[in-house]
């Protein structure tokens, strides 16, 4: 009971400092005009709306993690320490990328320099998938081609050329795919929200009491909630670059945190991921550049039927509650089926909405 108390008030603490820095950062977007202009055709706002609202995020973050620390609250591994210092490194060069794109907006060449340098940053600081769920039981380790070892910041670190190189596209894969989903009010928040949550809840399962990788998950989504009561629609203030990188490498880095559960995050992002995918190859297909953003994705096209988007909102948070709540209830095996059937949802999807713009 203590615990859950303890969890509670993180959780509402981390709501309430989110909903007060994000108010501040808000006021300084609009003081120094950091503004999204709705001059593209792929804007669906109709007057300029502040952007770096993943500073409220990262700072909340850092300021109740460093608290939690400070405080003896975290239970600690040898490695805490160093992951902890790279994840918030690797963050602030997710933030100095972000306000530089949101300010002078950034070539897509060079704004794609931030994200691949702060999933550098956290692997080299200790970061690795060193094995990944066998469905058919056991585990299978990526640890078996070794380049050497050498010390870092006091700790030792093993180069595992296949478990970093794994992880480094992991986290490119998040990130890129909270950026991408961030095209409504409250969509990106709301999803990685629920996300969070669900990594939270399955870290209970494995981690120890007080675990690094639960209090950051949870911190994780109060802060997103309480960001969201400025987000929703219609929204006084966007993630910006900096926040909707930063959602998306910080659930990148718990899903391989909380005992490499990969294909929990998968079922929770499944829907967004594919949709990237499926965008990557669509653009690719039509001979464009398949990093430059369009009016394609699948949440665009629920507003081409004619929904509002709060329901398209809800509709996508909903899903992504349904089959992140599946992690609870199955094997791996189960999970596999599960994303079978994510799979098989998102075809229905494409089918139903195509008609309505051409693929």
């Amino acid at each position: 009971m203590r615990l859950a108390l303890e969890y509670s008030l993180v959780f509402l603490v981390a709501g309430i400092t989110s909903v007060l820095l994000t108010w501040l950062v808000r006021m300084l977007a609009l003081r120094w005009k950091i503004l999204d202009h709705p001059t593209d055709q792929r804007k669906i706002h109709h007057q300029p709306i502040p952007l770096l609202g993943g500073w409220a995020l990262y700072l909340t973050m850092l300021v109740l993690t460093a608290g939690l620390w400070l405080g003896g609250r975290l239970g600690a591994t040898d490695s805490s320490p160093t992951l902890l210092l790279g994840f918030f490194v690797a963050g602030a060069v997710l933030m100095a990328g972000g306000f530089l794109d949101d300010r002078k907006r950034l070539p897509w060449f060079q704004s794609l320099l931030f994200p691949l340098l702060a999933a550098a940053i956290v692997i080299i600081f200790g970061l690795q998938v060193a094995f990944v769920t066998n469905p058919f039981g056991g585990l299978i380790y990526l640890n078996h081609w070794q380049l050497g070892r050498w010390e870092f910041f006091g700790h030792s670190r093993l180069w595992l050329p296949l478990a970093d190189s794994l992880a480094f596209l992991w986290l490119l894969a998040t990130m890129y795919t909270t950026k991408l989903l961030d095209g409504l009010d409250g969509l990106a928040s709301s999803v990685s929200g629920i996300a969070a949550l669900v990594i939270f809840g399955v870290s209970l399962f494995w981690d120890i009491p007080q675990s690094i990788t639960s209090y950051i998950a949870l911190i994780l989504a109060g802060s997103l909630f309480g960001f969201l009561l400025w987000n929703w629609y219609p929204a006084k203030i966007f993630l910006g670059e900096s926040g909707s990188t930063f959602i998306g490498f910080t659930l990148g880095v718990l899903s391989i945190l909380t005992g490499g559960k990969i294909a929990t995050a998968l079922l929770v992002m499944g829907l967004p991921m594919l949709d990237v995918l499926w965008s990557i190859i669509r653009r690719l297909h039509s001979g464009h550049n398949p990093l430059m953003g369009d009016s394609g994705h699948i949440h665009f096209r629920f507003l081409q039927l004619g929904w509002s988007q709060r329901q398209v909102v809800l509709f996508m948070s909903l899903l992504a509650l349904l089959f992140g709540s599946v992690s609870f209830f199955t094997s791996s095996m189960g999970k596999i089926i599960a994303l079978g059937g994510l799979i098989i949802a998102m075809v229905v999807l494409l089918l139903v909405l195509t008609p309505k713009q051409k693929i």
